[in-house]
């Protein structure tokens, strides 16, 4: 009699979507590279695959295909403990750097990827006629999210 092993398969498509600390625009176009190639990396060295990666100075969203061995939550927190710490010790910013608490995962079909990954990768263009919050907030109510306002990232005036 043959043992049968059992296996996991999945395919799951995740985009996760959050802001710097006070919505400032910390991330500067000059090393907005290095924190993509880096963010990379850590989602790869975890197991993931990065289909899709884009950052504003105030903001990033990050598409992968997911695999379940591990938490959403614990690769945010990984994702971010780990750039913030980059970022400051190699003094990208001007200003001391971090990532506001919480974020946005957001699932998606394998027939959005192509549209999603465009979505990303044409961030500064969509951001010239709507802003993270107006765009965020959008995310929110197309997935039908509840969400009461003073409980969204922290929005400066």
């Amino acid at each position: 009699m043959t043992k049968i092993m059992s296996n996991t398969f999945s395919k799951i498509y995740i985009q996760l979507v959050f802001g710097v600390k006070h919505r400032q625009g910390l991330i500067s176009e000059s090393w907005s590279e290095e924190l993509r190639m880096y963010i990379t990396g850590i989602v790869q060295n975890k197991g993931h695959k990065m289909l899709a990666i884009g950052t504003m100075p105030d903001h990033i969203h990050i598409f992968i295909q997911f695999k379940p061995h591990m938490s959403i939550s614990g690769l945010v927190r990984e994702i971010k403990k780990s750039s913030t710490e980059m970022i400051n010790k190699k003094q990208l910013s001007k200003f001391k750097f971090q990532w506001q608490e919480g974020y946005g995962a957001f699932s998606y079909n394998k027939e959005d990827i192509s549209h999603v990954c465009e979505y990303i990768e044409n961030q500064k263009e969509h951001h010239r006629s709507i802003s993270f919050k107006e765009e965020y907030v959008s995310i929110l109510n197309e997935f039908c999210i509840d969400y009461k306002e003073e409980y969204l990232f922290d929005w400066v005036a």
